[in-house]
């Protein structure tokens, strides 16, 4: 075709008998296939995984969760420091509250960061008849990757979600930052050891929770320091995000 970088390779007249032909014509078909870009057979597309969200790039993805009840800003700052970073995390936000400041879905999306849908009030949705799980679903932040609140759903919930435009996306590392003890969230050198010390094999490629009313934001700094120094690489931000967060992630 006019224009096209490749050219169809001719083979010059036959100087070798015929059973000689086969292999060779064979090869330069494929050389002419990687020469033009083309890849020789069609590889599967990999699957979804519901725990890496899609996150096929073999680099981590950081992710916060609910709200900062305490410092309605602390979303944003979190944010405009990853971004600072170069690093892009996503934002899992209960919809109760940030309807009522929208702002924050719209600078966290500006400033490079995925926010997706953490239902409207954040309940057990498996103990919910199928009308409210779809209602809490619907009323969420829009977007198109839906965490269920505390990693509780099955099929019915997958399902709904499904039929909302939603993919589920749930996490590889749990810092498990939420976990009070005596009334006290985890310190910070607890939350980075955690991450610090987590399998390589859910680091890479992988997805790690974390909570915007506990110690992990402070935590950040520390992690992100040590996934770089035992050599991982983190979603890059290349600029603002939409409602629709794409399948694989762009990372």
């Amino acid at each position: 075709m006019s224009g096209s970088p490749c050219r169809v390779l001719r083979l010059p007249h036959p100087l070798r008998p015929p059973r000689i032909r086969a292999p060779l014509v064979a090869a330069l078909a494929a050389l002419a296939l990687v020469l033009c870009g083309l890849p020789a057979s069609a590889a599967p597309a990999a699957a979804y995984d519901h725990r890496r969200c899609g996150n096929t790039s073999g680099r981590v993805l950081l992710t916060l969760d609910d709200w900062p009840f305490d410092h309605g800003e602390r979303a944003v700052e979190t944010g405009a420091y990853l971004q600072g970073k170069g690093i892009r995390a996503a934002f899992f936000l209960i919809n109760q509250y940030a309807s009522q400041q929208p702002q924050v879905a719209e600078v966290l999306r500006r400033q490079g960061h995925w926010v997706g849908n953490h239902t409207y009030s954040h309940p057990h949705l498996t103990k919910l008849p199928e009308a409210e799980v779809r209602k809490e679903i619907r009323d969420g932040v829009r977007s198109t990757l839906f965490r269920p609140p505390f990693g509780d759903y099955g099929p019915r919930e997958k399902r709904i979600a499904a039929s909302l435009g939603y993919r589920v996306c749930t996490w590889t590392v749990d810092t498990l930052d939420w976990a009070d003890s005596g009334g006290r969230f985890p310190d910070v050198a607890t939350l980075r050891a955690r991450v610090r010390n987590a399998p390589a094999e859910d680091k890479r490629g992988g997805v790690v929770l974390g909570h915007l009313f506990s110690n992990y934001p402070d935590a950040l700094p520390g992690i992100v320091d040590d996934l770089r120094a035992q050599g991982y690489a983190l979603c890059r931000n290349t600029g603002p995000t939409g409602p629709v967060i794409r399948d694989p992630l762009r990372c």
